[in-house]
């Protein structure tokens, strides 16, 4: 009886480890089948992941082909357009043509006169950017636009040191197209420009042309009859003539580099030689004129001149380079630094000193008034250095 005890309960036990057994296969075929099911679902989602790629590709293929027909197409209509033509078009609107009546000395007592030159229009605000000469002593100036619209304009500062001046004018409805300034650090000698403006006259005419030179050091008699010194100016060869002055200096992409002011001519008419104030200053001395009416540049109180080879033999110097303090005058920055009639400045602040170009361009260019320079002096068969704290002169 026993043994039959065993064996149902050994019957029993089997029994049971058959359906665990059949219980453990049937999660496992679940658990397959959810797997399956899954990769499926995963599967369909990078079918439809795949398709919508191959639709991006196309529609980035179709903008592609789109652009490059775009771009010939742009290409084309400017294949038998030059440089020239391009920046024209797209400033012509913004030069301008500038009458002044101006009130002049004669020997039978204060007479009026006109003078005329070019501008150009620098923001919405309605700020015209010109040449002081040109409205040097003005009573009354008015601004033409090439479509004949005119304006009585206010004059808003001037820097005879600069010779530039801002004017104003009220535009009321009229929309203004603001030239945008360049940056004349990076001028290349040989670079084509073109120049805008109104010489004789003859409204917003263009010449083309090179920089021939940088950093030229322009000396301009003004109407007292003393000199100014204007460092850093663009030397270019674009025609120029009388009506011209003040109108825009301009690299190929119509960015201002410059504001024609002077030629070099023994006869009146343009030679080849021009020169502008490069952009860097025009846009210190602009910001400062619109802000306060003037602007200060920093001054030293000496007469220079360049150290040639005769002045050189004459004071025994170690080299043919260098300025000259011809003379220094009472009360300044230069006499209480120490300077003396005499001195040959040869550095300024470690920096060479080649000529007065040189000299006049750094203090300029890197300087204010109340600055600090280290000057290198030769006095005396000795260097010397000379610490000096620049003043300011403004019109």
């Amino acid at each position: 009886m026993r043994g039959l005890y065993l064996l149902v309960t050994l019957s029993l036990i089997v029994s049971l480890l058959s359906l665990c057994g059949v219980f453990i296969v049937y999660q496992q075929v679940n658990n397959l089948n959810s797997a399956i099911l899954q990769l499926s679902q995963n599967q369909k989602r990078l079918d439809e992941l795949h398709n919508a790629i191959l639709r991006i590709q196309s529609e980035l293929k179709s903008i592609r082909l789109n652009f490059s027909q775009h771009a010939r197409t742009v290409v084309s209509l400017q294949q038998n357009l030059t440089a020239a033509e391009i920046v024209y078009e797209k400033v012509k609107d913004s030069v301008v043509l500038i009458k002044a009546t101006i009130l002049v000395e004669t020997l039978f007592g204060k007479a009026y006169a006109s003078s005329q030159g070019s501008g150009f229009v620098y923001d919405e605000q309605g700020h015209i950017v010109t040449n002081y000469h040109v409205i040097e002593g003005a009573v009354r100036v008015e601004v033409f636009f090439r479509d004949k619209s005119a304006y009585i304009a206010e004059i808003v500062g001037v820097d005879p040191y600069s010779d530039l001046a801002v004017l104003k004018i009220d535009a009321k409805d009229k929309p203004l197209h603001p030239l945008v300034l360049g940056n004349s650090s990076l001028l290349k000698v040989g670079q084509p420009v073109v120049a805008i403006g109104n010489p004789y006259g003859f409204e917003v005419s263009l010449t083309a042309g090179v920089i021939s030179q940088l950093n030229r050091l322009l000396k301009i008699k003004t109407s007292e009859g003393s000199w100014r010194y204007i460092p850093n100016v663009i030397q270019f060869d674009a025609a120029v003539n009388p009506g011209s002055s003040g109108g825009p200096l301009l690299d190929y992409s119509g960015k201002v580099i410059g504001v024609t002011s002077a030629i070099y001519t023994r006869t009146g008419e343009f030679a080849g030689i021009g020169f502008a104030i490069p952009s860097n200053m025009v846009a210190k001395v602009v910001k400062s004129l619109i802000e306060t009416g003037r602007y200060a540049h920093p001054y030293i109180g000496i007469y220079p001149v360049d150290v040639n080879a005769e002045i050189a033999r004459k004071l025994n110097l170690p080299e043919t380079r260098g300025v000259l303090v011809y003379k220094v005058y009472p009360g300044t920055p230069a006499e209480k630094a120490g300077l003396r009639d005499g001195d040959i400045i040869l550095e300024v602040d470690g920096m060479k000193i080649l000529g007065l170009a040189d000299f006049l361009g750094y203090i300029e260019e890197h300087k204010r008034p109340g600055d600090s320079i280290m000057l290198t002096i030769y006095r005396d068969g000795e260097f010397i250095e000379v610490s000096l704290i620049l003043g300011a002169v403004s019109a």
